[in-house]
């Protein structure tokens, strides 16, 4: 026999490796995915998608005269508005939290850090409570805070409070992994290039934690917007200045106006999914900013 003839015997004799399975190593891809698609199915898609149904009830003239009524829009205009300032407080707060966390060590470090999930754990209604009593002209703060002007319990301002106070656990576990995973040693070689401190945070640090950032400020952002809680005490809930879109929904559930309260819910619905969709963005952008620095 050649010696071709006993290479190519030998080649085909050879065991051929096993397909990887493109699902993983776990079986039962169609199973999974089945019991997926209706568990979804069954707890969130059926129950939004009465929104839609309810609504459709709705001539258009009467969906959007219940969505552009000034009261509404005024509804739309503080949650909004608030969402965002208090987002934006928090990504600054968050970083400086997370900062502290991660590159300090000091008494009380853990229970400092366990606090900040306190947000988490509390129920809302609590949290409410408590700001309102902290910040009412009687209160702890609110006694020292009104004669100087500023008076939050009962306007836009405790809003916000509220919306920053049930907000800042998402900037904070969202940036310290990364702080934790970021390398020092190009730190480091910065400042030993003669990069001051600022120039090796802006240049070196921020671009590796911004990503992070943009997710918790979008995480806080969507977090406050669908706030009721912690905001219906505070608030004031005055029409037209410190009622926010959820309690307004509440109210026109109370009034039995079911197809009203479905259309202000089909607006916030819409806007959560766009912010939904930010989201994932970001944090596809952030993985793929992480894959591309592994080496």
């Amino acid at each position: 026999m050649s010696s071709t003839s006993t290479l190519g015997a030998l080649s085909t004799a050879r065991p051929q490796p096993r397909r990887a399975n493109r699902y993983g190593i776990l079986p039962g891809f169609g199973l999974s995915m089945g019991f997926t698609v209706f568990y979804l199915s069954l707890i969130v898609l059926i129950p939004l998608s009465t929104l839609f149904f309810k609504s459709a009830t709705l001539s258009w003239d009467a969906f959007w005269g219940a969505v552009s009524a000034p009261r509404v829009v005024a509804s739309y205009r503080l949650t909004f508005g608030a969402a965002l300032v208090a987002a934006l407080v928090n990504l600054v707060a968050g970083l400086a939290v997370s900062w502290t966390l991660v590159r300090y060590d000091f008494p009380g470090k853990r229970i400092v850090d366990a606090l900040v999930d306190l947000p988490f754990a509390l129920p809302t209604a609590v949290a409410g409570i408590s700001l309102t009593a902290l910040y009412a002209s009687n209160g702890w703060m609110g006694r020292w805070l009104e004669p100087l002007g500023v008076k939050v319990a009962y306007t836009p301002l405790g809003v916000v409070v509220a919306l920053i106070f049930i907000g800042l656990p998402f900037v904070v576990r969202t940036v310290q992994p990364v702080l934790e995973d970021a390398e020092r040693e190009l730190e480091e070689a910065a400042a030993s290039l003669g990069a001051s401190r600022s120039q090796t945070f802006v240049r070196v640090l921020l671009p590796t934690i911004m990503p992070a950032l943009l997710t918790g400020f979008a995480l806080a952002f969507a977090r406050a917007v669908g706030e009721y809680g912690s905001v219906v005490f505070i608030a004031g809930n005055m029409p037209m200045v410190s009622e926010i879109t959820p309690l307004l929904i509440i109210t026109k559930l109370e009034q039995y106006d079911y197809a009203g309260a479905a259309a202000i819910a089909m607006v916030m619905l819409m806007l959560a999914f766009v912010m939904l969709l930010v989201i994932n963005l970001l944090q596809w952008w952030q993985a793929r900013r992480g894959a591309g620095r592994a080496p």
